[in-house]
């Protein structure tokens, strides 16, 4: 990522932590339907679904485009818009500050010469995301609970905004509602872990190559995109596992709730069992169609108002 030689640590966090809110503003607007499509696809049970067992990725898609546009219209494809923008930008604030912060911190304790190593970049982004995850994890259950409901869903079990479904998550479920999937959700660091080293990789490779330090947005967007690609395909089983789990508890004819994921082992268990490994790669191809793009746009804004702040 962007760095500089600076005097003033609070004014290099401050920095960052505007770029990174900055850049997660314009990507989760950008990429708000293909979230909302990815999401529907993750909590497919794959027994019987309403597609049939056989149907392909591509019909899939396609018939989950249909419904959504059938019963919500438009508006449909950017459920959860508000809880998704109120999630990005404090996770990318604190990801890109941290980050930047612990960039510092290990390369003064971690090497003898000062320099960043690949080492000093796993730390600072296990670190980061650690932080950034355990933060926003309320944000991003009532994300996922919103994207998930249609305009179907009985009055009582709908949510009207934001602030409607941090009350009614936190009357029915406690403060335990809002942390459920967390524990895949710090399993998911090890995206970032893969993620940033990597896009460092790359950036420093590009860097050689065209013999400067100011690389084009095109570069960066390559260098991004295939990071996050790599990524993506080595980590997703966890972000299916945390949505199953942050999935609004089913009302049985009792009209007691439940879900039918009621811990992290279970949910793999119960998965494995009914949909084989399949079933922890539902929606890949939608979400790598998503977060490729999405990840380009963060770090090449990130990278393009660090660069501006470096430079004023």
């Amino acid at each position: 990522m962007s760095t500089r030689s600076s005097d003033n640590p609070r004014s290099e966090a401050r920095d960052s932590a505007i770029a990174g809110a900055c850049a997660g503003l314009v990507s989760s607007i950008v990429t708000c339907p293909l979230d909302v499509i990815k999401t529907r696809l993750q909590v497919q049970t794959g027994i019987r679904s309403e597609i049939g067992a056989s149907t392909s990725s591509v019909q899939g898609v396609t018939h989950i485009i249909r419904h959504i546009w059938h019963d919500d219209g438009f508006r449909g494809f950017y459920r959860g818009l508000g809880p998704t923008m109120v999630g990005y930008l404090p996770t990318w604030a604190i990801y890109f500050s941290v980050y930047d912060a612990g960039k510092t911190f290990f390369r003064t304790h971690l090497t003898t010469d000062g320099k960043e190593t690949f080492l000093t970049h796993i730390a600072s982004a296990m670190t980061a995301g650690a932080a950034s995850t355990t933060c926003t994890s309320p944000l991003w259950v009532v994300k996922t609970r919103s994207m998930l409901q249609t305009s179907k869903e009985p009055e009582e079990l709908r949510y009207r905004n934001i602030l409607d479904a941090f009350a009614k998550i936190y009357r029915q479920e406690g403060i335990g509602g809002f942390y459920k999937g967390l524990f895949p959700s710090l399993l998911g660091v090890s995206h970032v872990v893969v993620q940033f080293p990597l896009y460092e990789h790359f950036k420093r490779l590009a860097m050689d190559y065209q013999q400067t330090e100011a690389l084009s947005p095109g570069m960066i967007l390559l260098c991004s995109g295939g990071s996050k690609m790599l990524a993506s395909i080595a980590t997703y089983p966890h972000e299916v596992l945390r949505t199953r789990l942050q999935m609004v508890p089913e009302r049985a004819a009792s009209g007691a709730q439940s879900n039918r994921y009621t811990g992290f082992v279970q949910a793999i268990q119960l998965i494995a069992r009914q949909e084989g490994i399949h079933g922890f790669y539902k929606g890949m191809g939608v979400n790598l169609v998503r977060t490729v793009p999405n990840s380009g746009l963060t770090i090449l804004t990130y990278e393009v108002i660090m660069h501006y702040f470096n430079t004023h």
